[in-house]
């Protein structure tokens, strides 16, 4: 018996990373948690101190978090620290 899947679609993209609304992979859970950091701010000063300054924390929490996503977004989903210089290792296990 020949079966046929030329028919059916592949789906080529699938070892890309997850990406919604331009925030990629990782950087979407730090965005969840900014997000929710913004939301209970934005309850606790309401409750304290009133609407303005509770709108003014929430746009604060969410713009600067936002900001510090796409500004280390532009690095690299797997971006690694890059020492400059000359190390010197001990080799005093060496044999």
């Amino acid at each position: 018996m020949d079966v046929n899947y030329s028919g059916y679609p592949v789906f080529k993209g699938l070892q890309m990373p997850l990406e919604f609304m331009g925030i990629r992979g990782r950087f979407i859970v730090i965005a969840a948690a900014t997000f929710g950091a913004a939301f209970l701010g934005f309850i606790l000063f309401y409750v304290l101190f009133g609407t303005i300054p509770a709108l003014i924390v929430a746009v604060a929490t969410g713009g600067s978090g936002l900001l510090a996503i796409y500004i280390k977004q532009k690095k690299g989903l797997h971006s690694k620290r890059r020492h400059q210089g000359i190390f010197i290792y001990n080799r005093l296990f060496e044999r």
